[in-house]
Parts: C-alpha cells; sequence; structure tokens
C-alpha cells in the first residue's frame, strides 16, 4: 500500500493509503472526501475531481493532456499545480505524494 498526504478543503490533514494502478481519485472517494464529486465517474470529462499537487511533487507526474488542460480552466482559481485525481495513478514513484482537495468546481 502506498500513501497520501492530504489536506481536505477545511485544512485538516490525513495520511490515506492506496494500491498501484488505482487513480488519486478512487482513493479519495473510498475515504469519501468532500471535494471529489467525480461526476463523470473518472473518464476525464467534468473536472469535479480536482486536486492541487504540492509543488515538490508536481514534477513527478506525467504531463496533462490537451483535455485535461482544458477541464482545469473551469476549476474556481485554478492553480499552477492543479490536476484531475483521475489521471494520477499511484505508483511506487508516488509513494508519499502530497496533495490538497480542491473547492468543487463551478457548475
Amino acid at each position: 500500500m502506498l500513501k497520501l498526504h492530504v489536506t481536505d478543503t477545511d485544512g485538516s490533514q490525513a495520511e490515506v493509503e492506496g494500491k498501484v494502478g488505482y487513480s488519486v481519485m478512487e482513493v479519495l472517494k473510498s475515504y469519501n472526501y468532500t471535494g471529489i464529486e467525480a461526476v463523470c465517474g473518472g473518464s476525464c470529462s467534468c473536472a469535479t475531481c480536482h486536486v492541487i499537487i504540492d509543488p515538490e511533487w508536481f514534477d513527478r507526474l506525467p504531463p496533462r493532456s490537451e483535455t485535461e488542460v482544458e477541464l482545469l480552466t473551469q476549476a474556481p482559481s485554478p492553480e499552477a499545480t492543479y490536476r484531475l485525481s483521475c489521471q494520477i495513478l499511484l505508483s511506487e514513484e508516488l509513494n508519499g505524494m502530497k496533495l490538497r482537495i480542491g473547492a468543487p468546481a463551478a457548475s
């Protein structure tokens, strides 16, 4: 099991566990985080699962697709290290990654 260090929308922090090959979205949904709606179920079409990756970890992730970049522009106050959690698959290299759950996307 891999560890993720998560800061929730209310500022509370927790360490959660996930399995290699699962998306960060799947892990966060399993812990019932409020800011992870994932309306599209992880198909990269809604932006309701966005997270803010700690800058120390951001460059370790694969590049964003054009679709992900476009969807992230819908997030309120987009930050440079925003990602869709459905597009990040857990790997050993991401063990210990720090992230913050973003505010729910505007409808």
